[in-house]
Parts: structure tokens; C-alpha cells; sequence
């Protein structure tokens, strides 16, 4: 009578050691892995490249992170929005357990939710540069603070514009709706292959932006850049990919290319991670430009689920050969000893990611 309970309980404790394990360490030039050229250390990829670059162990911080004396400082500023103020995303979800998988469907799960109200804080930066009453390029940025402003990305912008290497960008972070994964409100933000995220930005939170800064946003799609880490990467992506209208340039540190799509949506049956498997190859090109990078110790099958689309090494090394293979202008980082998020990775390349992602504003279109 014993016999089934211990091979269930048996799972599931394979399932958590898995799940809490470790991930390994993937190598660059390992079998399956994309054609990769090695920088030497803090060595930043060529700015007229789309190649795959490997960038470690050891990184430099780069020097933009810093305040420098006689570079102008723009202004950064914060206010809220109530979900109960908003058309979408009213009311929010939160779970109350990580859920089970579907026996009838390993690509999903069965998660149990209860609805609930958020508030979601904005970051706005201005640049000194900014000219009052002209129409500004910006880039959205996911999973904003929550709390008083990150001061790192503005100090990147004020270098770099003044520098004039990128145009005089406005900087708007926006915090999720809190949670994360299946059954949560970021999770329903960032992770969902549709366009509704890029609505609810467009609708809810960008005039919301002109409003009370007085701003005037470009409405020119060439001219706006989503970007974020982990599931915010592949919301960043996942913008750009339906609607192309509102944004071209797209910035990735460890992009959640698999399969958290939830609830489970048979048009897109892979979540994001169809991205790399079908919806990329099988698609018409579109004007999109765009940098991916993960970290050699990145995530490998976190949860419970086993579809075998829990690989973020795998994911990012199978969007570069299909980027590469249709001819888009992309930039692929692999970061030796560095792990979900990449956060030491970054300090060296994010000042160089940008500067990329902005390359050819105003003088070409991305094809």
C-alpha cells in the first residue's frame, strides 16, 4: 500500500534537488554552443559587430558607472500608479502556491490565484540635455525600483550623452506589479506572448510620463528601446516582437527565453521560448535590434516543471544562431563566472549594451 506514496514522494524530492541545486557550469565552446570570438579581459565587442562575443572571468567596472566632475546630472523622478486607476492589469493576481504541473500538458501548470490591487511606482530620468517642448527618444526599463531611485543607470546616461554617444535618451524604469513567475502579476506582465504589456505602458504609464513632467515622447519607433533582465528581457522582447510599431531596440542581461507563459495559450504553446524554436525562423524579419547576453552559470530547470524548456543558456545561445541565421542586427555576451542576472558581467558591458542598442539613431532605420 506504501509503494505509490514513496515513488511520489521519491519525485518530488528528486524534483527539489534539482530545483535547488547548483546550475552548472556551461562552457562556450561546448557542443551545441554558437561560434563564439573571446575578448581579452575588459574588452568591450566592436560597435559595428552583430557576433557572438565571450567576455571573463574577471570584469573591469566600467568607468561610466561613476559620477564624473563637470558632467551634467539630469533630474530623476518618481510617482505611482493604482492598479484601481488603471483600464488593464485591473485587478492584479497573486498565487497562493507554486502550483502543479498539468498531467495532461508538461508545458504548463495548474496554479491557484486570488485577485488583488497594486501600486506600481515609476523612475523617470530627464537628462540635462533634454530640450523642454522637443520630442524625446526613450527607453523603457522593467522591474524598476520599488523603493528610492537606483542612481547607477542615471550616471551611465549622464556619461554617455555627454560623451555624445547616445542621444539625450529620457529614462523611465517601471516597477512590476509584484510577484514573480506562473500565477503572479509580473509573471502575467512579462512572460505572456502577446502585446498587452506594450498597451498597457503605451496607455497607462507613458502619459502619465508627459503629464506630470511636462515631456513630450517620440512616438517614432526607431527611437524607443525597451530593456530588462531575466523575465523583464523577454518582456523587452516580447514588445518589440508584437509590436514593432512602438518599439526596435531591445537590451537583454540573462533574458528569460523559455516557457513561463502562463495560463497556457495554444497559439503559443512554447511561451517564449518558441522565440528561438519556431516563431523567429518561421517569420517574416522584422526591424528589430537587439542584445542578448546570460551567464555561464545561468538558470537550468528552477521549478518543478521538466519540458525540457528550462534552460537559459541553451535559450540565448538558440537566439543567437536563429537571430544570426535571419540576417538581424544582434549582439550576443556569453559572461564566464557569472550567474542569473549577471550582475558582475554588467558593470563591465552595460555602459557598451546601450551605447550598441543606440547605434545608428538618427542617421539610419534597423533592418
Amino acid at each position: 500500500m506504501l509503494k505509490q506514496p514513496l515513488i511520489v514522494l521519491s519525485c518530488m524530492l528528486m524534483c527539489l534537488a534539482t530545483a535547488t541545486a547548483e546550475p552548472p557550469v556551461r562552457l562556450y565552446d561546448a557542443p551545441g554552443a554558437p561560434p563564439f570570438i573571446v575578448l581579452k579581459p575588459g574588452e568591450a565587442p566592436p560597435l559595428d559587430a552583430c557576433d557572438n562575443f565571450v567576455i571573463g572571468p574577471e570584469y573591469v567596472p566600467a568607468p561610466e558607472l561613476k559620477v564624473v566632475e563637470g558632467i551634467p546630472q539630469g533630474e530623476v523622478l518618481q510617482f505611482t500608479i493604482d492598479s484601481k486607476e488603471t483600464r488593464i492589469f485591473n485587478p492584479g493576481i497573486a498565487r497562493n502556491e507554486f502550483g502543479t504541473v498539468d498531467p495532461q500538458n508538461p508545458k504548463t501548470l495548474f496554479v491557484d490565484t486570488h485577485e488583488i490591487d497594486y501600486v506600481r511606482q515609476i523612475t523617470v530620468y530627464i537628462p540635462a540635455q533634454h530640450q523642454r517642448g522637443e520630442e524625446a527618444p526613450f527607453m523603457v526599463v522593467h522591474d524598476g525600483p520599488k523603493g528610492k531611485p537606483d542612481m547607477s543607470m542615471p550616471h551611465i546616461l549622464d556619461n554617455l550623452i555627454a560623451q555624445q554617444r547616445i542621444p539625450p535618451i529620457i529614462l523611465i524604469q517601471i516597477a512590476n506589479g509584484g510577484g514573480d513567475a506562473q500565477g503572479h502579476q509580473r509573471g502575467r506582465e512579462y512572460d505572456n506572448m502577446s502585446g498587452l504589456f506594450a498597451e498597457y505602458i503605451e496607455t497607462e504609464v507613458l502619459p502619465r510620463v508627459e503629464k506630470n513632467y511636462q515631456l513630450k515622447l517620440t512616438k517614432d519607433p526607431e527611437g524607443r528601446a525597451a530593456m530588462g533582465s531575466s523575465s523583464g528581457g523577454s518582456a523587452a522582447l516580447i514588445m518589440a516582437w508584437f509590436r514593432p510599431d512602438l518599439y526596435r531596440r531591445v537590451l537583454t542581461t540573462s533574458g528569460t527565453f523559455v516557457n513561463q507563459a502562463w495560463p497556457f495559450d495554444p497559439e503559443y504553446p512554447d511561451g517564449a521560448w518558441g522565440f528561438h524554436k519556431t516563431i523567429i525562423p518561421n517569420s517574416p524579419k522584422k526591424p528589430i535590434r537587439i542584445f542578448i547576453s546570460v551567464g555561464d552559470r545561468d538558470n537550468f530547470n528552477p521549478n518543478v516543471m521538466r519540458d525540457g524548456m528550462h534552460d537559459w543558456v541553451e535559450a540565448n545561445h538558440q537566439m543567437a544562431k536563429v537571430l544570426k541565421a535571419k540576417g538581424y542586427e544582434y549582439q550576443y555576451l556569453f559572461c564566464r563566472n557569472s550567474g542569473h542576472g549577471i550582475r558582475n558581467a554588467r558593470e563591465q558591458f552595460l555602459p557598451h549594451a546601450i551605447e550598441w542598442v543606440w547605434a545608428g539613431y538618427g542617421t539610419r532605420k534597423i533592418h
